[in-house]
């Protein structure tokens, strides 16, 4: 089954066991999570985790979030759980966000970018937890995608980008968020949100109180204290543009997504109004446009506002030169 594609929505248990065996084989595999696709290798294995990042291209400073079946398993890639983990545990795991916190001797310096912190979630999708299950290690999983493009929201996106990089493809179906996890930082003295998602700042914090925000991504070479902080990410191969309001679109022959229109007219693209239906929806449509042959792909920016606050991060960066 090696360099092969399950069926879509496939969780047999003869898919799902040879892909544990390929990962406790140092290989790697691409698989769903509710978020995007990962692409996932033993965390406790440091040449596979190394694998990793030749095969995104990934630097080495920008570390890996490790993914695990169950809170204890979690708990045990830690040295310490303090109560708002728990809190936060119990309240959206399994689910769309990462714990950072002090890491644990056997986290390899390769997965978290040489800092003693990790980030670790528990994924929601069965596929995944099956996954982490049967290869019985926890699994370190950037998106599965060349670093600093789109991620890949289908099984078929990690086989255009990766193609035989990757040993097997669990596909589990579309993903449903579409929106890589919210990151918060519990190392420090305060709670420090990381990268935003679709689980809000608003909904943390009212979980746990007041939380602050990063300040500005590290320059250069220096480690990132979180997936995603590079400048320029998530972005198509096509040029993208993000529109102000009352912003018109470069010329030439484009498409632009706007939330204004009622409706798909010429090169416009109507885009959901509402914000989780807006992120299941971006990546995948990026990826039919990157396909399309256009000069461009231009998208009208979402409004500024708590729950659009992980998309417009990630057009903002899409956008960056």
């Amino acid at each position: 089954m090696a360099r092969t594609t399950s069926p879509i929505n496939s969780v047999s248990p003869a898919w799902i066991a040879e892909a544990a065996r390929l990962i406790r084989a140092g290989k790697l595999v691409a698989f769903p999570t509710e978020t995007v696709y990962g692409l996932g290798a033993n965390a406790l294995d440091e040449t596979a985790v190394r694998a990793i990042y030749t095969a995104k291209k990934r630097p080495s400073s920008s570390p890996l979030i490790v993914h695990a079946d169950s809170v204890e398993m979690a708990r045990s890639l830690v040295t310490s759980w303090p109560e708002n983990a728990e809190k936060l545990a119990a309240r959206f795991w399994p689910g769309p966000l990462t714990l950072v916190l002090p890491k644990q001797e056997k986290i390899p310096g390769c997965v978290t970018a040489g800092l003693d912190t990790v980030g670790v979630r528990i994924p929601n999708h069965p596929v995944a937890l099956a996954l982490i299950r049967a290869a019985r290690v926890p699994l370190a999983a950037p998106s599965a995608n060349l670093f600093t493009g789109l991620s890949p929201t289908e099984a078929g996106h990690v086989r255009t980008a990766l193609g035989d990089r990757v040993a097997m493809v669990l596909d589990g179906g579309p993903s449903k968020v579409g929106l890589e996890s919210t990151v918060l930082s519990l190392a420090g003295p305060a709670p420090v949100l990381l990268r935003p998602g679709m689980i809000s700042r608003e909904a943390i914090e009212a979980v746990i109180g007041p939380v602050h925000l990063a300040g500005a991504d590290p320059a250069g070479s220096a480690p990132h204290s979180s997936p995603g902080m590079h400048p320029r990410h998530y972005s198509p191969r096509t040029r993208l543009v993000l529109l102000g309001p009352g912003e018109m679109e470069p010329a030439g022959n484009g498409v632009v997504l706007r939330l204004n229109d009622t409706g798909a007219r010429g090169h416009n693209i109507a885009m959901p109004r509402d914000p989780e239906t807006y992120a299941a929806a971006l990546y995948r449509t990026l990826h039919t446009l990157d396909a399309g042959g256009w000069d461009w792909i231009a998208v009208e920016a979402p409004p500024d506002e708590p729950d659009w606050a992980a998309i417009r991060d990630r057009l903002k960066r899409a956008a960056t030169s």
